[in-house]
């Protein structure tokens, strides 16, 4: 992959479908944007898209294959892979429902009466899983036959677990796999995967080492075309490090409530920390379509320190996931903030121009998600009309509404930065963060010949970056 900015979208909410997204982005973000991570542009069931019944059609209402290879012409493309699990109403598993134990596809799920010895899970046995639901992660699923049974399901009641020690699941992983990569799939980011292994008495996530044996026979797949593999995780900042360690890319899901805490106490010491030992072969975000994970910063921040970034984000308007897989008689803890990143700024452009500064000089790749790239505000509307707290940050641009956004003054500012990320070629190799005042903030970084400096005023928010080529320097207003 290329060392340039990867935009994060819905091929339904840059314009209404892959065509309108490619023209906006050819008319107005040509230069800034140098791959795209298309959010699940499958036909799906359920949680916008996560839930594919396929992986070898496009969603009609998105448009066709081609539309896809058209825009891979121009931009690096990352598809997702959801290895955990599958569509309720994919064809395998209503083959499954059809026939039962008759079907070909009885092996590809995962059957509560044999994965537990007897039968269904002790309270036990629930309390141990890391989990997404306050109860044991299953679908009573009624079959043609007029039996019923529990099958494991992670997610929403349209998300049925694979069975990753069935052959016939791997044969299905196989051929996704290669189809993707044979149409356009530059990079395979690798969705909830840490939920993919299940083991007896096990918290079954991120089992060792069949989570390794399992990311390494995915790996083997895709190192027939040479694709590289971004594995998605919320959890402890040391896993990203262990998976980094392995030679993988990661995700920077620190950086996010990091950035926020520098900016709320204008205090810069714990950035500077996670600066100090952050994997370097890694992706960078502030935004994403799941909203900002508070788990990445366990030990980086205190509890206390958490805890004020939540009540400021809350008073930004966010809305919170919490995370069932507290210990019995403890209370449900904020899992992840819902809220656009520059409401969780209180919309002031200084800072939120200063967080993507932050972002852009730290180590790794950096992603935009598509309302970061227009400076969105929360869309109470759209959560109100649809119940789902999660579309607080999920509005949908129609290409009038593009058009419109990106004339406002902080996108422009924004644009700015992005092409200095992207052609000024400092930001490949040395990065160091200088010692400074606390309320201050200095980023070197180093390459090709080229030196490119960011120096921060986190009491003023006004920052500054000053490079070899004078063509590249930029001063905050």
């Amino acid at each position: 992959m290329n060392n340039k900015i990867m935009l994060i979208t819905y091929a339904d909410s840059f314009g209404k479908n892959l065509k309108e997204l490619k023209e906006m982005l050819d008319m107005y973000f040509s230069q800034e944007i140098g791959a795209i991570h298309i959010l699940p542009f499958f036909p799906s069931t359920g949680d916008r898209g996560f839930a594919p019944t396929t992986y070898e059609e496009v969603e009609p209402a998105f448009g066709n294959w081609d539309d896809i290879h058209a825009l891979s012409e121009n931009y690096e493309l990352m598809f997702d892979f959801m290895i955990n699990h599958l569509s309720r109403q994919s064809a395998q598993f209503q083959d499954f429902i059809e026939k039962h134990d008759k079907s070909e596809y009885k092996d590809m799920f995962i059957r509560f009466k044999e994965f537990w010895p007897e039968g269904e899970p002790s309270p036990a046995d629930v309390a141990m899983l890391n989990k997404r639901k306050n109860h044991a992660p299953c679908e009573d699923i009624t079959f043609r036959d007029g039996t019923h049974e529990n099958i494991w399901c992670t997610f929403s009641e349209e998300q049925m677990d694979l069975n990753m020690e069935s052959s016939i699941t791997w044969e299905f992983i196989e051929r996704s796999l290669r189809f993707l990569m044979d149409n356009g799939g530059a990079l395979i980011r690798l969705d909830a995967f840490a939920f993919a292994t299940k083991k007896y008495q096990t918290s079954c996530f991120f089992i060792e080492p069949e989570m390794w044996e399992l990311m390494e026979r995915v790996q083997k797949i895709l190192d027939e075309k040479h694709i590289p593999m971004l594995p998605e995780i919320h959890d402890h900042y040391k896993v990203q490090m262990k998976i980094a360690d392995k030679g993988y890319a990661v995700y920077d899901f620190a950086l996010p409530v990091l950035v926020l805490h520098t900016l709320y106490t204008g205090s810069v010491k714990r950035l500077k920390h996670w600066f100090e030992i952050c994997p370097r072969n890694q992706y960078t975000t502030l935004d994403t379509h799941d909203g900002i994970g508070t788990v990445d910063v366990e030990d980086l921040l205190s509890s206390e320190e958490l805890e004020h970034v939540i009540k400021v984000t809350e008073k930004c308007g966010a809305n919170f996931k919490m995370d069932f897989s507290a210990k019995a008689n403890e209370k449900p803890v904020v899992y992840q903030i819902n809220c656009t990143y520059y409401s969780a700024l209180e919309c002031k452009d200084d800072a939120y121009l200063l967080a993507r500064a932050i972002q852009f000089f730290a180590p790794g790749i950096p992603q935009v998600y598509y309302m970061g790239l227009l400076a969105g505000e929360n869309d109470y509307e759209l959560m109100k009309k649809t119940d789902f707290p999660r579309n607080i940050s999920r509005h949908n641009y129609t290409v009038a509404e593009v058009k419109q956004e990106v004339q406002k003054p902080v996108v422009k500012e924004l644009c700015r930065l992005m092409r200095i990320r992207n052609e000024y070629r400092a930001f490949d190799d040395i990065f160091c963060a200088e010692e400074t005042a606390d309320d201050k903030l200095r980023i070197i970084r180093e390459s090709n010949g080229c030196r490119a400096v960011l120096d921060a005023d986190l009491k003023t928010m006004k920052f500054c970056i000053i490079c070899d080529d004078s063509n590249y320097n930029y001063v905050s207003q």
